[in-house]
Formats: structure tokens, sequence, C-alpha cells
């Protein structure tokens, strides 16, 4: 298992959203170095606590999440390579994709770093994007993606439309078909992630405290994500379930 939590990840992604993409990587300082260097989004990162936090949480949630992957046998690879995502401006953020050789990869922005109130928060994240690829969440929305272009694009071609309004039936058809199980899967990392993270020693219930901090997006019409309160408590029901087992 290799750790490599000082590397830098460029990647194009809608903040947390699972997002297939190619990433371009390059090494940079290690983690130490790189979290307690001055922020270029605005003032110096808490202290080399932060660093530390990050590390230690890397260390211990990892291998629990690959030995969780191993487990389900769905993905074809689980040496997670956990990297930072230290592109000036990032908004605390967190998200997952893997490389062209489809190794799994988990971005951690360096403002989510600084802005996580304990390493449950980090634990409980870190378990979260893991989930995603756990349970194959990228190639299921891909084919998803693709099986609604293919009708909206053959139900506007059979109305007469031309190719211009073909190609733009295939791409909101591709985007409504992803919708429609965004929530669920995101659902379904947040049970995972809680899984993870209460294995690895963290309490994903006080994880859950940076939902606090974020907008709500459950009421917004064709949102992506389910509300925060049912987040929680999904986690919370998730936890007293294996706390009682």
């Amino acid at each position: 298992m290799q750790r490599q939590a000082g590397w830098v990840m460029v990647a194009a992604l809608l903040a947390g959203c699972v997002q297939p993409g190619i990433p371009t990587i390059s090494q940079t300082d290690n983690a130490a170095q790189v979290l307690t260097q001055p922020s270029q989004t605005g003032g110096a990162l808490e202290s080399r606590a932060a660093a530390v936090n990050f590390l230690t949480v890397v260390q211990r949630v990892e291998p629990v999440a690959e030995a969780y992957c191993r487990a389900q046998r769905v993905a074809h690879r689980c040496d997670f390579q956990i990297v930072i995502d230290d592109r000036p401006g990032q908004p605390p953020n967190a998200f997952q994709t893997v490389d062209r050789a489809g190794r799994p990869i988990i971005a951690f922005s360096l403002a989510l770093i600084a802005d996580a109130r304990n390493a449950d928060e980090i634990a409980f994240v870190l378990g979260h994007e893991a989930g995603h690829h756990i349970l194959g969440h990228i190639p299921k929305q891909e084919q998803t993606a693709l099986s609604g272009a293919m009708m909206a694009g053959i139900l506007a071609a059979a109305s007469g439309a031309g190719r211009d309004e073909v190609a733009q039936a295939q791409e909101m058809g591709a985007g409504l078909a992803t919708r429609q199980f965004s929530k669920e899967y995101e659902l379904q990392a947040d049970a995972m992630g809680a899984e993870i993270a209460f294995h690895a020693g963290y309490d994903p219930v006080k994880g859950t405290g940076f939902f606090d901090r974020l907008p709500d997006s459950g009421d917004q019409f064709l949102g992506t994500h389910p509300g925060n309160r049912q987040r929680k408590a999904l986690v919370a029901a998730v936890v007293a379930k294996l706390r009682g087992a």
C-alpha cells in the first residue's frame, strides 16, 4: 500500500460530486510542508497540527477503506492514492476520480483540511469519497449518462429534430439521467463512509459537523445532493446500528 499525500491533483471537478476524469499529477513537497505554507486563498493555515491531523487520518482510514473495497468486489482496483489539491483559490472540497491506469484517487483541497474542526470530519469525508469508488459510482454514472443521452437522442430524432437539436437533447438527457441517481449515490457513500470512519476509530456523527457549515442543497430544483439534515440523520442511524452490534 502506497501513500502519497503530498502530491498535487489538477482535475476538472464539481464541488462534492463524483467526477470521472483524467488528472494530471506532479510531485511537490510533503504534505506537512505544503499545509504549513501560507495559503494563497487568504491568510495562513492554522498550524502544523492541520497537516499532522490529515496525515494521521489517512494512515488510519486508508487501510480500512481498502479492506472494504476488496470485500465488496465491485471496483477493479483498491489501492487508493490520497492527494492534496493545492491549486490557488480552491474552496473546501474533496472529490474522487481515477487516473489513466484506473487507480482510485481521492483529493482534498487545502481549504477543506484547514477548515476541518476535528479529525472525525476528515475521516468521514475520506470514507465518503472512498465509498463512491468502492460502490462503483463512477462507471454507474457514466453508464446512466450514456443511456439517458441515447434515449433522449432517439426520441428527438423520431420527432424530426435536426442534428443540433438531437445533440442538445442528448446532453440534457445525460444530465437528467445522472441527477436521477446522484442523491441516492451520495446517501450510499455517506453510509459506507460512516462505517469506514467508525471502524478506523473515528466518530462519524461528529464528523458530519461540517454539514452545518455547508449550504443546504436539498431543496434545490434538480439538485444533485440530499438535504444536510437527511444526510446527518442517515449517518446517525448507521452509527447507532454499528454501536449496537
